[in-house]
């Protein structure tokens, strides 16, 4: 990849803006449904800076009926786009690639925003633009867990939904022209985790801003936790411990380090958390199973994640000593 270029950055730093919300998407149908109603729902009145909006869904190889089901149902503002099984990254860098608008919007198939979630973001850019003379920002929008399928606007938002992450595409809108710029996603994470947040450290090299925008609201549905997600669930935290490598060869800093949690510190933590591995998937069995069965399966999952995150901190040192010369 070559080095970022900051010229490409397009002025003036006001001016109409034509929306491009890209969505990845692998075998998501039920929850793709609500995500695309809600998106064909935005109200632009209190944003008269946007020219208007397309949807830009690329179907990353599905083996369900996504591709039939959108073929069959009329999107007015949908363009589909395929693609062999290739993962994330690559889905999100094809749906640039053919955006037609001039900013993008990023958000995940199981994400269904509210309303006003478009004209949020134009506002929010539109006054960092001015204010600063330049597209160098992207906005953040507000993320809320939810496990309810059938009202997922009807979660509250709570204190874990809050994020710390400086570019996590589940719900931002940047300049097109300064994404390019960038370099657009390293396709080498082809599997689970870290491939908006590299994409992020070369951003933020090019003193690119980022802009809360608590208004633009998304509410990620994920299925309640069961234990048969279990097996699933530790496969995934081994997948991310791969990509985490690829991120950090990528940027050998502290900084990165950190947020993968690539130190004897992190090590140490989840060993003195989890008694050693004593509190693991199968010794957590039955207080996980009354958790669930007493309708919280949120509290079974955080307990859960002391066991997942201990998984990926030694699967990362783990791959980190078998690449080892």
């Amino acid at each position: 990849m070559g080095a970022p270029q900051t010229e490409t950055v397009p002025f003036p730093c006001s001016g109409p803006v034509l929306f491009s919300v890209v969505v990845p998407t692998y075998n998501r149908l039920p929850i793709l449904r609500q995500c695309l109603a809600a998106l064909e729902a935005q109200d632009l009145s209190a944003a008269p800076e946007v020219e208007g909006y397309e949807v830009v869904v690329v179907d990353d190889g599905s083996t369900d009926e996504t591709v039939a089901a959108l073929q069959e149902r009329a999107y007015p503002h949908l363009r589909l786009l395929h693609q062999d099984h290739g993962g994330a990254a690559m889905a999100r860098n094809c749906g640039v690639k053919a955006a037609r608008g001039n900013v993008i919007v990023f958000i995940d198939s199981d994400l269904v925003v509210v309303k006003g979630f478009l004209a949020a973001h134009a506002r929010a850019l539109q006054r960092h633009w001015r204010r600063r003379g330049n597209r160098l920002c992207f906005t953040y929008g507000a993320v809320i867990n939810t496990s309810n399928f059938a009202q997922p606007t009807a979660e509250p938002y709570k204190l874990t939904d809050l994020s710390w992450a400086y570019f996590a595409t589940g719900n931002v809108a940047i300049d097109r022209q300064l994404l390019l710029g960038s370099g657009l996603f390293d396709t080498r994470f082809r599997q689970y985790g870290w491939e908006d947040l590299e994409l992020g450290e070369r951003l933020r090299q090019l003193g690119v801003v980022l802009v809360r925008c608590p208004e633009a609201i998304g509410y990620h549905w994920h299925p309640p936790f069961r234990l048969q997600q279990i097996p699933r669930l530790i496969q995934q935290e081994k997948e991310r411990a791969r990509m985490a490598l690829v991120f950090y060869r990528k940027h050998p800093t502290l900084r990165v380090r950190m947020m993968i949690q690539f130190t004897w510190l992190h090590l140490l933590l989840w060993q003195v958390l989890t008694l050693g591995g004593l509190l693991n998937a199968r010794t957590m069995a039955p207080l996980l199973t009354i958790l669930v069965r007493r309708g919280q399966p949120g509290w079974a999952m955080e307990l859960l994640r002391l066991h997942l995150n201990r998984i990926c901190v030694q699967a990362i040192f783990a791959e980190a000593w078998r690449q080892t010369p």
